[in-house]
């Protein structure tokens, strides 16, 4: 019987067949720790049914995703059974392996010891002499351990064991693709403000974190932005740390397009993405978009601190225009003397063109806010009246326009005298004022609160 599923096909139909002109590795990344893994390979087959061992998979494979499949002749070739072993050496697993065996243990002071494996816990092994006595060698005088040879089943990669019926022997060409954990990207944007803060030189690059216990050597590289969802699995947490490649300014931008409900960026070149690496690739070309600076005070949630912004719409008349995979957006500003100081960073989420995006930069050290209720009238069991100041003082020495955020509850509304209002929704009104320079401005309002 041949072993195929839906998930099978479904997966082989997304990922379609590497053509020869392609490298004979393509890697698609997801933003949650998932990768998509195609791979060309020439196998020797004989006539019959036989096992057949493809070695150097991800260790973090999901072997319920596989697919297989014969390219020179499709029907010719037969999967029946599929076994993941990942039962790999190490020191625990031979000792466990090695139990009422005969192995030789040396101590960093020269001593030797032989004998029968009785057991081994938190490194220490217990020995038992040809005489009957038994040794306890503590791991932390351990030297060296000896085995006579490598236990059946260990082995030294992850591998694929496959009993394949193939009708006819020879080469056949063919492809494997599987989905795998420990394989994570991110975007990065690097932005430059000019003297005014008026335009930034924005340049993008993207980290491919590589944690699946497999290289993938000049491999045609694929990006997916966008929430791609996954059933649930446990927590799993990684200790190691990878190694970080240098960034190439050399590096080819990406080409991107629509796919499906996300987007789709290919590298433009083949590339290595090592196990225990984070490689770093230019996503576009620096381009300079124009910027505006906001000054935003919100006496609810930042007390007297005014926090500054830069906002710019992702639109080709602003001078970019493509879509934004959500990421860390670092700022810098040159000074007198060119160089270039660091002023502050935030994340963006997936951003459309067309679409609005805002940094945080953090608070401006010459602009302070002070929020007063003046008045808070109860007029019945489900209304009051409250009238609210706000103070901006600005210490600089040209004006500066701050915008002035209030968040209100229930069915409410401004009465009497009010502040010019520059957005209003069912939550908060935003409130522009002019603030002179080395002067305060001063705004009152009345809001009426029903429930």
């Amino acid at each position: 019987m041949k072993l195929k599923t839906s998930l099978f096909l479904i997966i082989f139909l997304a990922v379609g067949i590497i053509r020869a002109d392609e490298p004979k590795v393509a890697v698609t990344v997801y933003n949650n720790n998932l990768a998509l893994v195609r791979e060309a390979r020439t196998i020797q087959l004989k006539k019959g049914i036989q096992e057949f061992r493809f070695v150097d998979v991800a260790a973090k494979i999901d072997p319920t995703s596989v697919h297989f499949k014969s390219l020179s002749n499709p029907d010719d070739v037969d999967l029946l059974e599929q076994n993941f072993e990942y039962d790999l050496v190490g020191t625990e697993r031979l000792l466990q392996k090695y139990i009422d065996q005969q192995i030789v243990a040396s101590t960093k002071d020269g001593r030797v010891f032989k004998g029968k494996l009785l057991n081994t816990t938190s490194g220490d092994v217990i020995l038992q002499d040809e005489d009957g006595s038994v040794t306890v060698v503590k791991a932390a005088v351990l030297e060296n351990i000896q085995f006579p040879a490598l236990p059946e089943g260990l082995l030294t990669r992850p591998t694929l064991v496959w009993l394949l019926n193939s009708k006819k022997g020879g080469k056949q060409e063919s492809e494997i693709s599987y989905l795998t954990r420990g394989m994570n990207w991110h975007a990065e944007y690097v932005a430059v403000t000019n003297r005014n803060d008026t335009e930034i030189e924005l340049s993008g690059w993207v980290s491919i974190e590589n944690k699946s216990g497999a290289t993938y050597q000049n491999a045609k590289v694929k990006l997916v932005a966008g929430d791609v969802h996954k059933a649930k699995k446990e927590r799993r947490t990684y200790n190691t740390m990878p190694k970080v490649e240098a960034l190439s300014a050399m590096a080819p931008p990406f080409q991107e397009k629509a796919f499906f409900e996300y987007h789709l960026y290919t590298l433009q070149r083949p590339a290595t993405i090592r196990d225990r690496q984070i490689k770093q690739l230019s996503l576009f070309e620096p381009a300079l978009v124009k910027v505006k600076k906001i000054y935003t005070y919100d006496g609810l949630a930042n007390d007297k601190k005014v926090s500054v912004d830069l906002q710019f719409k992702n639109d080709k008349a602003t001078g970019l225009g493509i879509p934004l995979p959500k990421g860390k957006f670092r700022v810098y500003k040159q000074d007198e003397d060119q160089s270039q100081e660091f002023i502050g960073e935030d994340n963006i989420d997936h951003t459309p063109k067309d679409e609005k995006v805002k940094i945080t930069l953090g608070n401006a050290f010459d602009l302070v806010g002070e929020r007063t209720i003046l008045s808070d009238k109860k007029l019945g069991k489900r209304s009051r009246q409250q009238k609210i100041q706000v103070i901006l003082r600005n210490h600089k020495d040209k004006q500066v326009v701050i915008h002035v955020l209030e968040h209100f509850w229930g069915d409410w509304e401004l009465i009497g005298p009010t502040p010019p209002i520059l957005k209003k929704d069912a939550e908060k009104v935003e409130f522009k004022a002019p603030v002179p320079a080395n002067g305060e401005k001063k705004l009152e309002f009345t809001v009426l609160t029903r429930w």
